[in-house]
């Protein structure tokens, strides 16, 4: 049981008790305690005792005995009785951006909401604008969130989805040698609709019987055939095809169930496309493909039809950027903000990775939810980094590793950065960000990046589009 998780529990403990409305200060007791134990990063709390948690701050006797029981079950009484008092439904509602477990509290007592679906309906009959607290545009935002939440659903991180699949070929190797991830998954995608596997097998039969007894996978048979077994894995909604090809199409169905509908379907100079190449040609590797189609080769996770054709027209494959090519990194929180690391730990590890430089980049002073530097702070951090450079260059004088003075400055409202010009001008570099008032008209955000765009010390506008995967679309795709 790690930290965030641990974390993670207390903190729904408190949303849940104050959901339903429970003592006060027994829901800020839980806050506390996730709040400062998020920040700690001295050690495990699963090795800790007792006594040993009572002395961090914010924990309690009560709390340290919860960590406990945690770290040795998963959870505490206290939490599971709030848990079985809690619908599926309102539980999926904490997902929605804007409302919190008060505003939750009120659509589930008042409106006898319990489900996403009901909830929905009640926005869209204008139910929910009417009841005090929360009003039309709240209503609208609960109805863009579902939305999203709607469109997100049953797909995952490429990340997860590797996860997901490795489990999947761990168990269908005791069975098959020859077994290939394709899809989304071979090209790399950042968000994985479907998870697909190929198996080299002349025994379609056997393989739906291999499939039949891992345990954790449930089959959708209605949309299932003797050749391709679809279905997903429990606690997963993401769609997952295992599909059994024949030994000599391995490299046909492998290219075809990885390229995307465009790719397949560019048209060659022979007057065909290369889908026609890959479909009915005998073929030995990929390669060949594109050399019957007259066409370059395409690594495969360029086989997106996002002009990789005209790409190949002036670089070859081997030209990509890969690993070996990064040299350092700029975007990164140490623990003087919200990062997981300290400073030194950091940079030892980058260094281990082979970089030249890591940018330390922080927040800023007003960003006070994510712990942002305050001057003095700045300066402390500052005079870390001179005395953690002096050490790198003693000891590789010839190439020395090299930590940058960053910061990730907020856009303020009117687009100034924070940290007068005396302390901006003490930074190698700044990232400069928009983590507050987002709801700006179109022209006010405009003009407020414009100014932060056009000051002198803004370096790298950060994450300008303002989306996280699978959890917030971007600034350009909300209404």
């Amino acid at each position: 049981m790690s930290n965030p998780e641990i974390v993670e529990l207390l903190e729904l403990t408190a949303k849940l008790l104050e959901l339903h409305g429970a003592d006060p200060f027994k829901i800020k007791g839980y806050s506390i305690a996730a709040f400062y134990l998020d920040k700690y990063k001295d050690g495990e709390l699963e090795n800790m005792s007792q006594e040993e948690l009572v002395k961090l701050q914010g924990v309690g006797k009560s709390t340290a005995a919860k960590i406990i029981e945690i770290v040795k079950t998963g959870t505490f009484p206290e939490l599971e009785e709030l848990l079985q008092n809690t619908p599926l439904g309102v539980m999926e509602m904490f997902n929605i951006k804007g409302i919190g477990p008060k505003k939750i509290a009120v659509l589930w007592k008042e409106l006898g909401i319990d489900n996403l679906h009901e909830l929905e309906l009640a926005c869209l009959n204008g139910s929910v604008a009417k009841l005090k607290g929360l009003g039309g545009s709240l209503q609208q935002k609960i109805l863009d969130s579902l939305a999203f939440i709607k469109d997100q659903a049953g797909k995952l991180r490429m990340d997860k989805a590797e996860v997901v699949a490795g489990l999947i070929t761990q168990e269908l190797k005791k069975s098959f040698e020859d077994i290939e991830l394709a899809g989304d998954i071979r090209r790399k995608a950042e968000i994985v609709d479907t998870i697909k596997i190929l198996v080299k097998t002349d025994s379609p039969a056997l393989l739906q019987t291999t499939l039949g007894e891992i345990e954790f996978l449930v089959q959708n048979e209605k949309v299932s055939s003797p050749f391709t077994w679809r279905g997903n894995v429990l606690d997963f909604a993401v769609n997952v095809e295992i599909i059994a090809v024949k030994p000599e199409r391995m490299v046909n169905e492998l290219f075809l169930e990885t390229a995307s509908a465009d790719h397949l379907g560019y048209p060659t100079a022979l007057g065909s496309t290369v889908w026609r190449h890959a479909n009915f040609d005998v073929l030995d590797n990929e390669e060949t493909i594109f050399q019957s189609a007259g066409l370059p080769y395409i690594v495969p996770e360029m086989r997106e039809g996002a002009g990789e054709f005209q790409w190949a027209e002036k670089y070859a494959a081997d030209q990509l950027v890969t690993w070996n090519d990064l040299k350092g990194i700029l975007h990164n929180h140490s623990t003087y903000s919200d990062g997981q690391n300290t400073l030194e730990q950091m940079a030892l590890y980058c260094r281990e990775l082979g970089f030249g430089y890591l940018g330390i980049a922080d927040h800023s002073q007003t960003a006070t939810y994510a712990q942002g530097l305050k001057v003095e702070e700045v300066i402390k951090q500052h005079a870390e980094i001179e005395k953690l450079n002096a050490r790198f260059a003693a000891e590789n004088p010839e190439k020395p590793f090299k930590i940058l003075k960053g910061i990730e400055s907020d856009i303020l409202g009117d687009g100034s950065l924070d940290y007068p010009s005396e302390i901006l001008a003490s930074f190698d570099y700044i990232v400069a960000s928009v983590h507050s008032n987002l709801t700006m008209t179109l022209e006010k955000a405009t003009n407020r990046l414009l100014k932060a765009i056009e000051n002198p010390y803004t370096t790298i506008l950060g994450h300008p589009t303002g989306r996280l995967l699978l959890s917030r679309r971007r600034l350009s795709d909300r209404p």
